[in-house]
């Protein structure tokens, strides 16, 4: 029975998840021993206005061959802004009447606007990879979000600004850009302190608002006045799920997407505010990493296709050197690099890809972009391609040409019409883009994190030969059936989610994603059994990933199953991974191991000294040997990091109720329950707690709600409690 009756500990849930555990003598299933063309979808749904998927914007001036630099004084600060997620065609100054960006147009209207401005990938890291070294990404090596790390050897922004005298600081949003992915070099404060550890299993959290990140960035930006800066502010507010606070959730209520942009625009005042007086002396650049499909050709978000609404990205320089106007030469991110160190009158290295976009006579004829998230995450096949000002090719098994000039919107593939033009186009890619190289292994830590954004971050086995049937066209329906699940997942609907993952089970069978997001889902429905029998048939079918058995140990550790999770988290512990070490410990300390659960998670602790949810476990298990005070040093560090870890709060009451510190501990089952109404410990304990200390109001509330949603199976003994109690109130 969960209790603190006489203090006892022994209700503590073994988990990582912040959900109750379970009791049971035996594990649920122990005794098991085409066409090459596209679909054009409509962005109208989220609100971005434009003719079917046409990036609409003001007719531009040609300025091919025109210099757009005036030979200024050198600038002494340099800022980089990238907002991810942001179309093209979703700001004022680039034609969109739906939407009030103020900040962003006027900034675009003082400075120099690129109408034909690409990303080279289409999701966040590899992205801002190409922006900061100004490299292709076959060139620095970063393909994808997961499984790659810029290598220490490459020359930056960072790194090259720095050696000239720059303060450098970087203020990021979310964890893609993470630390540990290698782009902090160079910068001397990177601060990447988003949330970590809350709520990873229902897909929030690692990211912070940007409203939160500009505050720090002019902070920073303050204390270094009068010394030379460069600035990178990173802004991820308009990524999925579309969510603006108000006022402009409700002002863009139905066109969500265009809210989280124009609050963006607005967390961009006082940045712009303490340029514009220095503008002379300031290069101010202001892209997006990628766009978003928003229905487009049948994609959701973004990652899948290289379309206009993905590939094509907003494009500004702004500052005392640079000729205000409109520009309608061909741009990509590693252009930046060395229009900045040119402007700087800083050598250039010399394998850089980009060009100086503010010198006269264009850029260059041809950029290359690739789309390798699906090749990588899933086995399909890798996207690769060429822009040019008038065309796009696109290499697939059903292999794609467009004329940009005509069909905007892309609805027309002329490869057949087009033959000797694809195969001049299909000659620059650069050879070197194919076969990438293998991602190295993700840790579960990463996974939950970048799947808490909406990214898959698995590594099954790539092939290298591919058919119509592994062309993301031809996948579009698998594509959309997992962006539903992430949706209703994310949204709280379990039981749309197990749905959508049992037909992607269905269709795709050899694939994990489907097994691995219905198992999750059943473990938020309070179905253990089905989750584990789920995890076990993907197993029978040989798909031993590490992911499918990493779920399969927390499963078990935290419904009480510490022999089995101990048998499948053993094997798995050498890899050094901090989460599975984490589940480990816990599933040891449920086994009356405590010492050796202890060892376990300090080895978690030394990999990641600063991890929330290591912390956390270490308080449980210390608890569980009579240290309230040990334990709450634990739990107290883990919430300094994050404060809205609910079974933190949960396990910081038990450890102040030991001490005999009643209130403190009440006050921390309530924080448990404002973030996360489903702790039922939290509330049981409140209930009775209160009871006991004459409170009857706040034990009257704790335990009628305790009674109403916990669940009767795995709570029946406190359920019965809760109602002895309540009849004593009445």
């Amino acid at each position: 029975m969960r209790s603190i009756s006489g203090l006892s500990i022994s209700w503590l849930l073994p988990l990582l998840f912040a959900l109750a555990c379970g009791g049971g003598d035996a594990p649920p299933g122990s005794d098991a021993a085409g066409s090459s063309g596209a679909s054009n979808g409509s962005a109208a749904s989220a609100g971005v206005e434009s003719a079917g998927d046409t990036l609409a914007g003001p007719a531009p001036e040609s300025v091919a061959g025109v210099e757009a630099r005036t030979g200024g004084p050198v600038p002494q600060d340099i800022v980089l802004v990238t907002i991810d997620t942001l179309r093209a065609d979703a700001v004022g100054f680039m034609g969109n009447t739906e939407v009030r960006t103020p900040e962003l147009d006027k900034i675009a209207l003082e400075g120099r606007v690129y109408d034909r401005a690409y990303a080279h990938n289409v999701v966040t890291l590899p992205s801002h990879t190409n922006m900061l070294t100004g490299l292709y990404p076959h060139q620095h090596g970063v393909r994808e979000n997961s499984g790659f790390r810029l290598g220490d050897d490459v020359p930056t922004l960072a790194t090259l600004l720095g050696e000239a005298g720059f303060r450098t600081g970087a203020f990021i949003a979310a964890f893609p850009l993470d630390a540990r992915y290698g782009l902090n070099r160079g910068f001397d404060v990177y601060d990447d302190q988003y949330p970590e550890g809350a709520n990873a299993d229902q897909f929030l959290g690692a990211e912070r608002p940007g409203d939160e990140v500009v505050k720090a960035a002019v902070d920073w930006w303050d204390k270094n006045a009068g010394q030379k800066r460069f600035l990178w502010l990173h802004l991820y507010d308009p990524h999925a799920p579309y969510l603006p606070p108000e006022p402009w959730a409700t002002e863009y209520r139905e066109r969500p997407y265009l809210g989280e942009v124009a609050a963006t625009d607005s967390y961009l005042e006082p940045l712009f505010s303490r340029l514009r007086p220095n503008r002379d002396k300031t290069l101010l650049v202001v892209t997006s990493d990628h766009g978003e499909a928003l229905g487009s050709h049948g994609e959701q978000s973004h990652g899948l296709f290289c379309y206009e609404p993905t590939l094509r990205v907003p494009l500004v320089l702004w500052g005392g050197t640079v000729v205000a106007g409109r520009d309608q030469r061909l741009a990509g991110h590693v252009d930046f690099l060395p229009t900045i160190l040119k402007t700087l009158d800083l050598p250039i290295p010399e394998n850089v890809a980009g060009r100086d976009l503010l010198s006269g006579g264009g850029t260059t004829d041809a950029l290359y972009f690739e789309a390798l998230t699906t090749y990588y995450n899933r086995g399909w096949a890798p996207l690769r391609g060429v822009v040019t000002d008038s065309h796009k090719m696109i290499e697939l098994p059903l292999p794609e040409l467009y004329d940009l000039d005509n069909d905007p919107a892309e609805t027309t593939n002329v490869v057949r019409d087009e033959r000797r033009l694809f195969r001049d186009l299909r000659e620059i890619l650069p050879s070197e883009s194919w076969p990438p190289a293998e991602v190295r292994e993700v840790s579960a830590a990463e996974m939950e994190k970048l799947r808490s954004l909406g990214y898959l971050a698995d590594t099954p086995d790539t092939k290298k030969i591919f058919s119509a049937e592994d062309d993301p066209k031809n996948l579009v329906d698998v594509d959309r059936k997992i962006h539903e699940t992430i949706e209703a997942y994310s949204l709280g609907r379990y039981v749309d989610a197990v749905r959508t993952a049992q037909e992607l089970v269905n269709e795709r069978p050899d694939m994990v994603t489907g097994y691995e997001y219905m198992a999750l889902s059943l473990r938020q429905l309070e179905k253990p059994a089905e989750a584990i029998a789920v995890l076990r048939s993907a197993l029978d079918r040989g798909l031993s990933h590490a992911t499918l058995l990493r779920q399969l140990g927390l499963t078990y550790a935290e419904n009480g199953y510490a022999q089995e999770a101990i048998d499948v988290l053993s094997p798995m512990a050498e890899s050094g991974d901090p989460e599975t070490l984490n589940a480990l410990g816990i599933a040891l300390s449920d086994a009356g191991r405590h010492a050796e659960g202890l060892a376990v998670l300090r080895r978690g602790l030394e990999l990641d000294p600063s991890a929330p949810k290591t912390l956390e476990a270490l308080g449980v298990v210390t608890l569980r040997t009579g240290d309230a005070p040990g334990a709450q040093r634990f739990l107290e560090q883990a919430l300094e990091r994050n404060p809205r870890l609910p079974f933190c709060w949960n396990t910081l009451g038990v450890a102040h109720a030991y001490q005999g510190r009643t209130i403190e501990a009440m006050d921390a089952w309530e924080n448990a329950v404002s973030i996360d109404g489903r702790q039922y410990d939290a509330l049981y304990n409140l209930g009775m707690t209160a009871l006991r200390t004459g409170q009857s109001d706040r034990a009257r509330s704790a335990l009628e709600r305790y009674i109403s949603i916990a669940p009767a199976e795995r709570y029946a003994a406190d359920i019965a409690n809760a109602r002895r109690a309540l009849s004593t109130l009445r």
